[in-house]
């Protein structure tokens, strides 16, 4: 395979994953942060990183898109809940590394909780007859 093939088939895949197509909007409102959040628990990633954790961990469902990704990222920044640094990726590229802070620990207990309590909810209705 020819360099500019190899280098073509990266971007293609970069696309497909990070494309304008997003999941959120069939979550429920505020979700996206909330797994923003427990993906960093594990430690810093950047962008391309939460994305191909939340395609990988959710087999393939949650597709999360640029437009979609970085908004949500820039509102945990402003909120504190996580801080960014540059750094260079695994393919020796500039990136920014987005961690989780206190706050950002405190807020996914939170919004766990809370995202729990919907579920419930929600399983309780269904359930019904």
């Amino acid at each position: 395979m020819a360099v500019d093939d190899v280098s073509s088939l990266a971007i293609s895949s970069h696309q497909l994953l990070m494309g304008l197509t997003t999941t959120p909007s069939d979550l429920l409102p505020g979700t996206l942060e909330l797994l923003i959040l427990k993906t960093l628990v594990s430690g810093a990633k950047h962008g391309y990183g939460i994305v191909e954790h939340l395609r990988l961990t959710s087999d393939e469902v949650l597709r999360v898109g640029e437009s979609a990704l970085y908004p949500a990222l820039q509102r945990l920044l402003l909120n504190g809940w996580v801080k960014g640094e540059w750094g260079t990726s695994e393919n020796n590229r500039r990136a920014r590394y987005y961690t989780l802070t206190p706050a950002g620990r405190k807020q996914l207990a939170a919004e766990r909780a809370e995202f729990d309590r919907m579920v419930g909810a929600i399983q309780r209705v269904l359930g019904t007859t």
